[in-house]
């Protein structure tokens, strides 16, 4: 599962084909470095989107922080949207991607909410109705040729209010090497995202993983059932207003409070 503050990646090394022959590196992120500052990581200032606040080093909200670092207050902020250059093939497969969604009927702009080059990665920004022909289009075009998704992964941020929840799609093109990601949000109010299993049918158990773990609704899912907790488990375990519960322990003659009954730091 996604944390909200994960991301994986780096950036690739060198251009042009790699050893196996086809496109980009080996491992498909884009090959070239050479980006616009506002496209690096690091670089973000008061830039990007600012999801909360932070106070203290861990974000103690309940007994006080005792770490010595009381007064730290930080913005924790999203990527901004990334201008063009993005660089590499990465503004290939954009121009790709929007003149096929154009020969579908759909503006790009209405499909596309944002364009997001961060870490060596590119992240689609897709409007949650319209995921279901972004993905396929992905899927089918010979020119884009996604053919893998390797899952979905949800993130809760409680202070990003109107697009609280987010799932993450992560797909490979086996034909082309290269690795995207797919960002989808919706509100708490309405935790609705289409389901992509008629799409990539091995997003089955994934999609229903996120919903168990985070309360997101894949609309159109065969069979949309928890599959970890039971079935009548109430909440969603890794939202960050989840509470921790558990039980006091006994350690070495020390009585050990419940979780729940501890100094906070969420």
């Amino acid at each position: 599962m996604s944390d909200a503050n994960g991301t994986n990646g780096a950036s690739g090394a060198g251009g042009g084909k790699g050893a196996d022959g086809v496109n980009g590196s080996a491992n498909g992120v884009n090959p070239e470095k050479d980006l616009s500052a506002s496209n690096l990581p690091g670089q973000r200032g008061q830039g990007g989107e600012e999801v909360r606040v932070q106070r203290g080093m861990f974000g103690a909200n309940n007994g006080g922080d005792t770490s010595g670092y009381g007064g730290l207050v930080r913005s924790v902020r999203l990527p901004g949207p990334a201008t063009r250059p993005y660089g590499g093939w990465f503004d290939e497969l954009a121009d790709e991607l929007e003149g096929a969604l154009e020969e579908q009927g759909l503006l790009p702009d209405n499909a596309i909410e944002k364009t997001v080059v961060d870490r060596g990665e590119l992240t689609f920004h897709i409007e949650r109705a319209h995921l279901p022909v972004v993905a396929r289009t992905l899927r089918d075009d010979p020119a884009l040729r996604f053919e893998l998704c390797t899952g979905v992964s949800g993130v809760h941020y409680p202070n990003d209010k109107g697009r609280e929840l987010h799932a993450v799609y992560h797909l490979r093109s086996i034909t082309h090497n290269r690795l995207i990601r797919l960002e989808v949000s919706a509100p708490d109010a309405e935790p609705h995202i289409p389901s992509l299993v008629p799409v990539y049918p091995t997003n089955d158990w994934h999609e229903r993983e996120t919903y168990d773990f985070f309360g997101i609704v894949f609309d159109g899912h065969p069979a949309l059932t928890r599959i970890m907790m039971p079935d009548d488990w109430q909440g969603h375990p890794q939202r960050k207003d989840y509470p921790l519960g558990g039980i006091p322990v006994e350690y070495k003659g020390a009585q050990i409070p419940a979780p729940d009954q501890r100094r906070s730091y969420s």
